[in-house]
């Protein structure tokens, strides 16, 4: 919500080595106002970016654009499904030491006052009693709590974490735009703004003696454990899931922190005590970062049709059970209408003046500031009183006055008229600018900086030394997120030499060393659900690509007597129909166009395109538990498939194929065996043993060809092993021996079944007397006649009924692992509710 205004452009002789750039470094207010040893900072920064770019012979956007690949960093903008590549400018938006140390000092003053008003309006509410606030500004927000009143954190304070969006004016002054409270979005960019930056340039972070966050996330972790009941507390992060426009952030943020990341869903109350659905069991959690509106969070105590929150959350949070950040109800003061009261506020709870003061607004619920904003309609921002869209505000947003033609004036005027209670008029804030790497050039572009403060251990107020900042493509911010054409930027706190030492002395890691451990921490039911199914889905699309491969091995053969008899065809063709990747129709087309079919007819759930939106899908719930390399190939799209060409179809299945199987060698190597990992693989076994069955029995009829078990030789990447063990054409017994009972063979069904074992003995068990659970004995029952019968006792029936126990055996799994404890103690010992 401002023009940009440009500064005079200084001499180029002052930034040596920026004479490539059309506009130099000094394009900026803010480099325009720095101290002359940040102004230098500001042309080394460029000057780096110089010769970096030279260095590397492609532009720095373009090597920020590959970590943030490498990193998976994304956002999505309201309305949109896919989401975008995070924006990040190379070049870092760089505050002074001196000039950062007031906006800190205003931060914390800020926050005392803000704990002060959410302490009042739940509890005593002499704020309203003694006429400093109206009723109506409470009551009328929409996130006002109202069965929060008189409820109160039995130890500790309403508020654990905010962030602020701040405004730097064209002479240097700094005015805060708004305060949020419900959520902190921005504060997992900053940490990812940070990391990308420092992998592409190297050094340049510490040249410039930018300050680091590490200890601000050691401090905000320490600060929520700090109200715990334990000494090792365990906390969560509450996630409204994957669908969520900053889930990649939050869930960056739980691997960074090391916090489980959990939804609604996964966590239960018991004796006013919160625990997640685990694996093992319940177990308890003490506090909750959440990431969800308060009418949310628990659907028996706020908003009934909220299906996203946890029942009787309210009352363990009542009873002192589990910590909270932020209370509920806390995000009342994100009402811009509160923003009018502020300075009446700091005088009289705090006795001070605002060191940082808010852009002036009128609230038009008050009769003369109504008549005020109505006559300076074209000088002001117009903007919802609560943050909810209202009547006359074109999409329901703020709209500068002077920009509306006549027919929206008179419209606004009236529905003002109506309802004056929900509209504020704000001031015009003329923005600074900042250098920004656009393209080969500097430009100047208008900023806001989103900061970040949070209580640490002491319960003090700390404050990130930085932030992110967003870069309008406009000149103009008529609100704070992200829109098209923004981009990011890294904002660094720069220190003089002198101060360097002693503020970066504090650690690069999160925190003091944690002692010595082993293993992966809990891994919730819905985690080990996903990971289940994602190793499904993985096995599954590549066991069809392998059955399109081999159909069309056959149709571009130039010897057709090499390639697959129309008989052997014709049944993997069923095949696929069984298994959902071609509807009746599609089978009946020729070939090639049939392939191309069941490889992107994604409205039949069993194509490779459907497995792979379901891959990807899934991968979204699990990206706090995915290695880079490991997302960037889970979350590849499907290549584009030529249908008229069976040359090209092959070298898309084959590049699939080797795609999947790229993940699973990073499965086997970069997966502890823990937890995960066994629910990863037991998805794959099984989908692959069961997979096995129904191809064996499709091609019954057929089985005694020579064409027959080549292609099951093919289908199980076995031909290689089969040849060099029999140094002879296939033979019924030594394929069906191979592929059913050779437990050195990964690809056989007694090789899958002994996974299934291995990897269920490993999981923890329920039972206090140590008797097999129900998906061990499942799982050994399908082992047993694997290991112990010949294979000419083999036949359809015996293939048939192990088939049943392997679909038997994914239901139990699913029963015992993720589908129970609808109450943390129902039929676990009560030595699992650690």
């Amino acid at each position: 919500m401002a023009a940009q205004t440009m500064a005079a452009k200084p001499d180029p002789a002052a930034a040596p080595g920026l004479a490539a750039y059309p506009v130099d470094v000094g394009a900026g207010d803010l480099y325009r106002d720095a101290a002359p040893d940040v102004a230098q900072t500001w042309q080394r920064a460029a000057q780096s970016l110089l010769a970096l770019r030279e260095e590397a012979g492609v532009a720095v956007q373009e090597l920020v654009g590959r970590q943030i690949l490498d990193l998976g960093m994304s956002f999505r903008l309201t309305g949109e499904d896919d989401e975008r590549d995070w924006p990040l400018s190379p070049m870092p938006l760089i505050v002074g030491a001196q000039e950062w140390a007031e906006v800190e000092r205003g931060l914390v003053q800020r926050a005392r006052l803000l704990e002060a008003v959410v302490d009042d309006i739940y509890g005593e509410g002499r704020l309203v009693a003694d006429g400093h606030l109206p009723a109506a500004l409470i009551a009328g927000s929409r996130y006002f709590a109202r069965s929060m009143v008189g409820v109160a954190p039995r130890s500790g304070p309403h508020i654990h974490v905010y962030a602020v969006d701040l405004a730097r004016g064209p002479r240097g002054q700094w005015r805060v735009l708004g305060d949020r409270l419900r959520l902190a979005n921005g504060i997992g960019y900053a940490l990812e703004n940070r990391l990308a930056l420092s992998r592409v340039t190297g050094g340049l972070l510490t040249d410039m003696r930018a300050r680091r966050l590490a200890q601000f996330f050691s401090d905000l972790r320490g600060g929520i454990a700090r109200e715990c009941q334990r000494e090792n507390p365990r906390i969560a992060l509450l996630t409204p899931g994957r669908f969520n426009q900053s889930y990649p952030e939050q869930a960056h943020l739980a691997r960074y922190l090391g916090f489980p990341l959990v939804e609604g869903r996964d966590l239960t109350v018991s004796d006013d005590r919160v625990y997640v659905r685990t694996i093992a069991g319940p177990k308890r959690v003490d506090a909750v970062w959440r990431w969800i509106d308060t009418n949310a969070l628990d659907p028996l105590r706020f908003d009934a049709r909220s299906e996203i929150g946890v029942p009787d959350l309210f009352e363990a949070l009542d009873r002192g059970g589990l910590t909270l950040a932020n209370w509920p109800g806390a995000e009342v003061l994100e009402a811009p209408a509160f923003a009018a009261f502020m300075p009446r506020l700091f005088s009289v709870l705090l006795g001070e003046a605002p060191i940082l003061p808010n852009v002036a607004t009128w609230w038009c619920g008050q009769p003369r500031e109504a008549q005020d904003v109505a006559a300076r309609l074209d000088q002001l921002m117009i903007t919802p009183a609560f943050g909810a869209g209202v009547e006359g505000l074109p999409h329901g947003r703020a709209v500068a006055g002077r920009s509306l033609d006549k027919a929206q004036r008179g419209a606004l005027l009236a529905a003002m008229a109506r309802r004056p209670v929900d509209y504020c008029g704000q001031e015009i804030v003329t923005l600074s600018t900042t250098p920004a790497l656009i393209g080969e050039a500097f430009v100047p572009r208008a900023f806001t900086v989103r900061a970040f403060v949070a209580r640490n251990a002491a319960g003090e107020w700390t404050v990130m030394p930085g932030g992110f900042a967003r870069l309008s493509s406009s000149g103009e911010m008529v609100n704070t997120m992200m829109g098209e054409g923004d981009i990011s930027a890294d904002v660094c706190v720069v220190d003089t030499k002198a101060d360097a030492a002693a503020v970066n002395a504090t650690p690069s890691a999160l925190g003091a060393p944690p002692p010595v451990r082993r293993g992966g921490g809990i891994l919730a039911s819905q985690a080990a659900d996903n990971l289940f199914w994602f190793g499904r889905y993985v096995e599954r699309a590549e066991a069809t690509v392998r059955i399109i491969r081999a159909v069309l091995g056959n149709s571009i053969e130039v010897d057709a007597a090499a390639g697959h008899s129309p008989e052997v065809i014709a049944r993997l063709v069923d095949l696929m129909v069984t298994w959902g990747a071609l509807s009746r129709e599609e089978a009946d087309l020729p070939m090639p166009q049939a392939c191309a079919a069941a490889l992107s007819d994604t409205a039949m759930n069993g194509s490779v395109g459907a497995l792979f939106a379901a891959i990807r899908a899934t991968a979204l719930t699990l990206r706090d538990r995915f290695t880079t390399d490991f997302w960037r190939i889970a979350s590849r799209p499907l290549p584009p498939v030529d249908g008229h060409r069976a040359g090209a179809l092959l070298r898309t299945a084959r590049e699939l194929i080797e795609r999947l199987s790229a993940l699973s060698g990073l499965l086997a190597e970069n997966f502890t065996l823990g937890p995960s990992r066994h629910f990863l693989d037991m998805g794959r076994r099984l989908e692959r043993a069961v997979a096995l069955c129904q191809t064996l029995r499709a091609l019954s009829a057929r089985i005694e060809t020579p064409e027959a078990l080549g292609v099951l030789l093919d289908l199980s990447d076995s031909q290689i092993t089969y040849r060099a063990r029999y140094l002879a054409a296939p033979s019924t017994a030594p394929v069906l021996d191979l592929l059913l009972l050779d437990p050195t063979n990964p690809r056989s069904l007694a090789f899958q079944a002994q996974a299934l074992v291995s990897h269920i003995e490993a999981l923890p068990a329920l039972r206090e007397d140590n008797l097999p659970e129900a998906p061990l004995l499942e799982a050994r029952a399908i082992l047993a006649p694997l290991s112990s019968l010949p294979v000419e006792a083999w036949n359809l029936a015996r293939l048939a009924e192990a088939e049943q126990r392997l679909l038997t055996l994914s239901d139990t799994i699913s029963t015992r692992y993720f589908l129970q404890f609808e109450k943390a103690g129902g039929g676990a010992s009560s030595s699992l509710l650690a």
